[in-house]
């Protein structure tokens, strides 16, 4: 509401009243197909997806949703939503998305291949405790060979963190980062088992 006055601390303008209007989709709703090789299973929201590499598992309750399984298989999975706003209705091809991830996850896996790079400061990376702990460290002494790392894994969110991780880890801090460009950097991303076509 806004009122104008002038001097004499009359009105000189009407109230201006603004109703905000949204507008709602009544239902918005996708499907995502599964494999024959992969299993899914629900239990509320929580989504279970087992294949030939492992089993994942994601909790989808923070959205408001359905989510069902159609078919006599149940190969097909079905998300809805009811009278959502627009920002509300993303959250269908959000869940659609990850289970989607999921099921390439359990398939095929996920690979992030690292190569290091450096000009100044030399980095030698040292794998220790049967591959669950990765050391990095910077020598004074230079290196030819330039040193690549694989990360392999069933869940994308895991193994793109793990990549993050070891990327800011090896930044070079209180430098100009378009002089120093040494790091461990992300070179390739791809499936540990690659796709027939």
């Amino acid at each position: 509401m806004s009122i104008l006055f002038t001097s004499r601390n009359r009105v000189t303008a009407l109230c201006h009243i603004y109703f905000e209007v949204r507008m709602k989709t009544i239902l918005s709703n996708q499907t995502v197909d599964i494999p024959e090789n992969v299993d899914i299973t629900l239990k509320g929201r929580t989504v279970i997806v087992k294949g030939p590499r492992g089993t994942l598992q994601r909790d989808f309750n923070h959205i408001s949703g359905e989510l069902s399984l159609l078919g006599k298989k149940k190969k097909r999975l079905w998300v809805d939503t009811w009278w959502e706003t627009r920002k509300e209705l993303v959250t269908v091809c959000t869940i659609c998305s990850h289970v989607q991830n999921m099921i390439k996850g359990v398939t095929l896996g996920f690979s992030y291949k690292m190569s290091s790079a450096y000009a100044h400061l030399p980095i030698n990376v040292v794998i220790q405790e049967n591959g669950s702990l990765v050391g990095i460290q910077n020598l004074g002494v230079s290196q030819v060979q330039k040193d690549e790392l694989i990360l392999e894994g069933n869940d994308i969110e895991l193994v793109s963190n793990s990549a993050a991780l070891i990327q800011q880890a090896t930044t070079v801090k209180n430098k100009d980062i378009r002089k120093f460009l040494d790091g461990i950097y992300v070179s390739e991303k791809r499936t540990v088992q690659q796709v027939e076509e």
